[in-house]
């Protein structure tokens, strides 16, 4: 097959708060082909449903959803041909967090066959194989493999992706040495520094907090621990697409089409599963949109979530006039 003839395969970020975004986004798809670039389809959209211990990557504390929110939302994503990919990433479980209720519900819940499920832990992996098997397995970026040989070894296991460590996006020499990078998936907006030195210590951090919030849900509020609910890092925190475009981390729509697709790598994600909406909205429309139909594709977004009531457009007060 010749990279021509490869879709161009995006994960999106949200299961929570971006799926009516995500769920626009899939009927803009269906409905304007013609505003997409070239051979675009959605992969799977990617996430975790509040509260999950095992959740990953992005803290969500104070939430809660119910069973019938996570019915719909694996529904109304599988209907349209499309994975849910739970990011159960959590890289300090212990095997007392293996019989979490809501994390199995979860599965369960999307257990048909379709779904995947992006890891981290080892002890998590062998339950999900043994409890879940209908599940495909993805290997996560949070592992941080970033050595050639170690990387190859994962790309030797039977996960069906195994998702690059950000930094070394755009290493050709590499890649091109690796022995299946058909099967890589590669992070386009990555908004961590090059060679960030925090970037595991967030994930663990992360992953100590949900073991805090699943402790203080046992517990009356006068003996609940705090939990920090803000990451604080000079390395990055406030970025957004506009601010990492110079990183030789970064990935253009143009490298996808001149670069990954000619080396046989065809799968895209983009992170933002707490991002701002907005934020969002232009990140979605930069990778896949034609520039030339950018702004109409914004305005058809925001006026579509606008009248589903996601976002809200204030209109002034009336007063009374006194002279």
């Amino acid at each position: 097959m010749s990279s021509s003839d490869l879709m161009v395969r995006f994960h999106l970020p949200g299961l929570r708060y971006n799926f009516p975004l995500n769920m626009f986004w899939i009927s803009l798809l269906e409905t304007y082909p013609e505003y997409f670039r070239e051979n675009i389809e959605i992969a799977s959209i990617f996430g975790s449903f509040p509260f999950s211990l095992w959740n990953g990557g992005r803290l969500i504390i104070n939430d809660q959803c119910d069973a019938d929110f996570v019915k719909t939302v694996v529904k109304s994503i599988n209907d349209k041909g499309i994975p849910v990919r739970y990011t159960f990433t959590n890289p300090v479980l212990e095997k007392e967090d293996l019989d979490d209720p809501f994390c199995n519900f979860c599965m369960k819940a999307a257990d048909n066959g379709m779904n995947e499920v992006l890891v981290f832990s080892p002890i998590l992996e062998e339950y999900i194989k043994k409890n879940y098997p209908s599940y495909k397995i993805d290997s996560t970026t949070c592992k941080e493999i970033k050595d050639e040989n170690d990387l190859n070894a994962e790309l030797a296991k039977d996960y069906k992706y195994v998702v690059l460590d950000y930094n070394l996006n755009n290493r050709w020499d590499m890649i091109e040495r690796l022995s299946d990078p058909g099967r890589l998936e590669v992070l386009v907006n990555a908004v961590c520094v090059p060679a960030c030195p925090r970037r595991g210590e967030h994930y663990r951090y992360i992953g100590e907090m949900e073991r805090k919030i699943a402790a203080n849900r046992k517990l009356p509020p006068e003996k609940q621990e705090r939990i920090e609910d803000h990451w604080s890092c000079e390395y990055g925190e406030y970025n957004n697409l506009y601010t990492i475009k110079d990183y030789n981390t970064f990935v253009s729509p143009e490298m996808i089409y001149n670069e990954y697709l000619p080396r046989g790598i065809n799968n895209f994600k983009i992170e933002g599963r707490t991002a701002n909406l907005f934020s969002l909205i232009e990140t979605y429309c930069y990778f896949m949109i034609k520039p030339e139909h950018a702004g109409k594709v914004r305005i058809l977004l925001l006026n579509n979530l606008a009248s589903a009531k996601i976002i809200t457009v204030n209109k002034p007060r009336p007063t009374v006039f006194k002279p």
